[in-house]
């Protein structure tokens, strides 16, 4: 029975983990919304979410969990993008995790008023952070997944899809909501 029963548990974690990796996040595409925000991270992320304020996709960006003493024309300047587009570019700097970075985003799209935001985020973290962030907004507003491509080493794969599953317990129980 113990093992009928493990065995069980390991075909369910093993058919979910195949359904993550055959849902990793793209990218949107030229869907337009209010605002943007970019979890600090993995590389691409902030790229992308430059190139989609110079392409006018959206009003505003936020950078969520940027270190302190980092300046808006810095990082434009970093990542080489026109210095007029740091108007548009907001930092935030009291997350640190993903759970922090959906309570910032949260808290920035209530001051805003936006009723819609593309979260840019590298493609194995999306679930994550889309949940996250799902669970801090408020249920009128609209999120729109969009992928970093990346390559990563299949434990990170792992270690990101067991993270998914843990705090997708903790949401459903009631945990740090």
């Amino acid at each position: 029975m113990i093992v009928r029963t493990l065995g069980l548990i390991v075909v369910l974690w093993a058919l979910g983990f195949a359904a993550f990796m055959l849902t990793l996040a793209e990218p949107a595409g030229d869907v337009r919304t209010d605002a943007i925000v970019v979890p600090t991270g993995a590389a691409g992320r902030i790229d992308r979410g430059l190139e989609l304020i110079d392409q006018r996709r959206a009003k505003r960006m936020l950078v969520s969990g940027v270190a302190p003493g980092l300046r808006k024309v810095d990082l434009v300047e970093a990542y080489r993008h026109p210095r007029e587009i740091a108007c548009c570019v907001d930092l935030g700097r009291q997350a640190v995790d993903t759970r922090s970075n959906a309570e910032e985003t949260a808290r920035w799209v209530r001051e805003h008023r936006y009723r819609s935001v593309r979260l840019v985020t590298s493609d194995w973290h999306m679930a994550r952070a889309r949940m996250e962030l799902g669970a801090a907004l408020d249920d009128d507003v609209r999120i729109v997944r969009d992928g970093v491509k990346s390559e990563q080493r299949l434990g990170q794969l792992v270690n990101e899809y067991n993270k998914l599953l843990l705090r997708r317990g903790a949401l459903w129980i009631g945990v740090g909501r």
